[in-house]
């Protein structure tokens, strides 16, 4: 719903004290010319985003807040582009959009784009075809996918990544968590939870994603800078397929039985669950993961795995939402989407899972 704002012709009643301000004060001011400040403040369309953010905010510095809608809208629609639903931190950040969109204003109009893979084509495809005034998705980083977010902001169209970002590219932000430092913390939970200084198996999708690859250097640095003798033995790249991950570890642990621990940097915790579940591995191994899920919860309980390490899409929901929102001068934007800080990491063990949760 848009609000509008009835102007006095040719003048304007203005909330300070320096007099009355005209039309033509505010078209001076943005550089364009009266009809245009007419049709930005009734919310008449046909100016460009760029045009209608100056006018307002020339509005605002000359002191007519008083007089600008408090609850100025337009209709943005945020396409909301993510891929393989089948993964639970995928289908979690679906029911957090979806739970967002029911308590923000209508204007704010959230669709859902679903993939059925992650491909960088595929991705790159659904980023160019949208029709919506914003996007929000989570992509590799690829030549592909540069182009097609570089696209995207020659038409004026905002793009926020979640999840994993893409840098250097031209998107607005990233309401991503730091997956270095979420590496890190992984290497000093498994160096100081194992039984003793050992080695390490880890699992990834592929490196092709910023969050895979960062969280792998974070532990790695994390190893270096550690006087212990923690070492790396593999690192199975699984595509985060439950059987491609499970068979890749099954080999790993017969090629280093003696391995005390397991970091899967990525989303099949049920194949590590499987893999350590035969037996292969002379021990138990410290397991550490991320996201918090109804699988991972149910696996903590059991005392399979050590500790997870969530990425708390919620938080990334809002905050990709208010990045968007700031992007087109949404004024008032409702409390509840403000997320000002970096988003955090939250860790998970047996004793602190929600009950019961909320997804």
């Amino acid at each position: 719903m848009t609000a509008e704002c009835t102007w006095e012709r040719p003048r304007i009643m203005s909330d300070n004290k320096r007099g009355k301000i005209t039309l033509t004060d505010v078209a001076r001011r943005a550089k364009v010319g009266t009809a245009t400040v007419d049709r930005v403040i009734n919310d008449r369309g046909n100016v460009s985003e760029d045009i209608r953010k100056r006018v307002l905010q020339a509005a605002r510095e000359l002191g007519i807040r008083r007089l600008l809608p408090s609850s100025h809208r337009r209709l943005i629609r945020i396409d909301v582009i993510l891929a393989r639903p089948e993964l639970p931190l995928i289908a979690r950040m679906g029911f957090e959009f979806r739970r967002l969109s029911n308590s923000i204003d209508g204007s704010i109009v959230i669709h859902h784009t679903i993939l059925d893979d992650e491909q960088a084509e595929t991705i790159a495809r659904a980023l160019i075809r949208t029709t919506c005034d914003a996007v929000v998705s989570s992509m590799p980083d690829h030549p592909l996918i540069h182009d097609a977010v570089r696209a995207l902001n020659a038409r004026g169209i905002p793009v926020v990544t979640v999840i994993t970002d893409v840098p250097g590219a031209a998107r607005i932000g990233y309401a991503g968590t730091d997956h270095y430092k979420a590496g890190r913390s992984a290497g000093y939970f498994l160096t100081r939870m194992g039984r003793e200084p050992g080695k390490i198996i880890i699992l990834c999708n592929h490196l092709g994603f910023q969050a895979h690859a960062d969280r792998l250097r974070g532990i790695r640095h994390f190893l270096e800078d550690s006087p212990s003798s923690w070492v790396i033995a593999e690192i199975v790249e699984g595509m985060d397929n439950r059987d491609q991950s499970e068979l890749g570890l099954r080999r790993a642990f017969r090629s280093c039985p003696e391995a005390t621990a397991v970091y899967n940097v990525g989303a099949a915790n049920i194949a590590v669950a499987n893999a350590i579940r035969a037996g292969i591995l002379a021990h138990r191994p410290v397991f550490v993961g991320h996201e918090l899920t109804q699988e991972t919860a149910k696996l903590l309980r059991e005392g399979l795995m050590s500790i997870t390490i969530d990425q708390s899409p919620e938080l990334q929901v809002r905050k990709a939402v208010n990045l968007i929102l700031r992007h087109y001068s949404f004024g008032g934007e409702p409390a509840a989407i403000q997320v000002e800080n970096e988003v955090p990491v939250v860790l998970y063990g047996p004793e602190n899972i929600p009950e019961p949760l909320p997804f």
